[in-house]
C-alpha cells in the first residue's frame, strides 16, 4: 500500500486532485469526484489541506477496524459537510447523490434525477427525531442503534481490507 502510494504522491503527501484521481481508479463505472471530495474533507489537515500515508492509514484504520462509535463519527463527519456539528437535509441530499454518481452505470435500475431528494425524504424524518430540521451525532446513533441492518452495515467495513 506504502508502494503504491509513494508511486501515485512521490512527495508523500495527497492533495484532494490527486485522491480524487486515485479514488475513481476503484470505482471506472461512475463519477467518484463529488464523493472522494467529501471523503477527502473528513481526512484531510486542516492547516496544510493534504493528508500524507500515515494519516491516511490511521483514518482508514478507524474508518475499518474501529469501534461502531468511531464508524458513526466518521459517517456523522461525511455528511457534515460545513462541521457545525449539524446535519442538514441539504448535506445529506449532497452526500446521496454522490454516492449515486460514484456507482454511476453499476446502479441497477439507474437513479432517477430525483432519486437523492426521494431517499433523503424518506428517511430524515425517521432520524430527525425531534423534527427539528437536522441530524445530531446523537440522533444518529440512536437511530443505527434501532435498525440491525444498519449495524451490520457499519460492521461490513471491518471487511473492506
Amino acid at each position: 500500500m506504502y508502494r503504491g502510494f509513494k508511486q501515485e504522491c512521490p512527495s508523500g503527501v495527497v492533495d484532494e486532485e490527486a485522491f480524487k484521481h486515485i479514488f475513481s481508479q476503484f470505482f471506472p463505472l461512475g463519477d467518484a469526484s463529488q464523493y472522494a471530495q467529501l471523503v477527502f474533507n473528513t481526512v484531510k489537515d486542516k492547516q496544510s489541506g493534504k493528508i500524507n500515508f500515515e494519516e491516511f492509514l490511521e483514518i482508514l484504520s478507524r474508518v475499518a477496524r474501529g469501534s461502531e462509535q468511531e464508524k458513526l463519527a466518521w459517517v456523522f463527519r461525511l455528511y457534515d459537510a460545513d462541521g457545525d456539528g449539524r446535519v442538514t437535509r441539504q448535506e445529506m441530499i449532497k452526500v446521496v447523490q454522490a454516492i449515486y454518481e460514484l456507482v454511476g452505470g453499476g446502479a441497477l435500475p439507474p437513479p432517477h434525477p430525483a432519486a437523492a431528494q426521494d431517499h433523503v425524504d424518506r428517511i430524515f424524518h425517521l432520524i430527525d427525531t425531534n423534527a427539528d430540521g437536522v441530524v445530531t451525532p446523537d440522533e444518529l446513533a440512536r437511530w443505527c442503534a434501532r435498525d440491525p441492518a444498519l449495524r451490520r452495515s457499519l460492521n461490513t467495513l471491518d471487511t473492506v481490507l
